[in-house]
């Protein structure tokens, strides 16, 4: 088979087998393309001729890339080659004994309590200020991913018991308490909502000015706006507050359980790298502030 026309096949599969999303598979068909024009201009045309040598030959021509994105195209092909294998397209999957690249840990960002303070503390003016309080209210009260967020539809909020349902990486729903100030700053949005929709009908929570559902691009220019309005860093993420959420509550004693529910990880050791950020924190108060922690000479 040629490999566009598995490339076409992996895609599809992806989608309607995997339930993967149309960002995800937008990513995959990147860095499929870029690969199948290496292998083109190598006079490679069909998956059986492609060999292991050509994947490692690849991943050197990337290697000044960061490890973090070589990373991803070995998983992307890893997973390409394996559905070959699965189809019975190739006898073996050149890519099983590859390794994948050591990825350099870093420590997610986050915003002091103070800095959060800041941010949210919003004059309630216009209807948009009621809105994009109650945007960061929510996006840092529930730990929320930004795409999570703009996706929110009025049905989702359940304000009888206090929660909101979000879907998270590969559709996966879960349910999370609302606290009392995103409670109580919804309800304010909620009561002036209408007049954001401008006659128009949408089922998405938080609306932009033109009566529509709010945009990741949009949000994130909130955001930075309302950064640059207080004196905070313009640099800072909308994943820069759900990274503050769970440290926040990691400091406060949360449990590490409780925080994976809320925050959507399938895995624990994904959540674990917040009690790092924590331990971190504390290491360097005890040494600003301790009066032994450093020895004069």
């Amino acid at each position: 088979m040629k490999i566009e026309e598995a490339i076409l096949d992996f895609l599809n599969y992806c989608i309607f087998e995997k339930g993967l999303s149309d960002r995800t598979r937008s990513s995959y068909n990147t860095d499929l393309i870029i690969y199948k024009e290496f292998l083109n201009k190598k006079n490679i045309f069909k998956v059986n001729d492609i060999k292991s040598d050509h994947i490692k030959e690849f991943l050197k021509k990337r290697s000044n890339e960061e490890s973090s994105t070589i990373a991803h195209n070995l998983t992307v092909i890893k997973n390409f080659h394996t559905y070959l294998l699965k189809e019975n397209l190739v006898k073996l999957n050149v890519s099983k004994f590859i390794d994948r690249p050591k990825l350099k840990k870093t420590l997610p960002k986050t915003l002091s309590v103070e800095d959060i303070d800041k941010l949210l503390d919003i004059k309630l003016e216009t209807p948009f200020d009621y809105r994009n309080k109650a945007m960061l209210e929510l996006m840092y009260g529930c730990g929320l991913r930004v795409s999570e967020l703009v996706n929110i539809e009025i049905n989702d909020i359940d304000l009888t018991n206090c929660l909101i349902r979000v879907f998270g990486k590969g559709s996966k729903e879960r349910e999370i308490p609302l606290g009392e100030y995103a409670l109580y700053y919804l309800n304010k949005y909620l009561n002036i909502r209408n007049q954001l929709l401008k006659e128009k009908t949408c089922n998405k929570l938080f609306l932009n000015n033109h009566g529509l559902g709010m945009t990741r691009q949009g949000f994130f220019k909130i955001l930075k706006q309302q950064l640059l309005k207080k004196g905070l860093n313009p640099n800072v993420s909308p994943h820069t507050l759900r990274h503050s959420f769970a440290t926040h509550l990691i400091n406060r004693g949360a449990d590490l359980r409780s925080i994976q529910e809320m925050l959507g990880h399938s895995d624990i050791s994904t959540t674990k790298i917040y009690t790092r950020v924590s331990d971190e924190q504390v290491l360097k108060e005890y040494n600003e502030y301790h009066y032994r922690s450093k020895k004069e000479n």
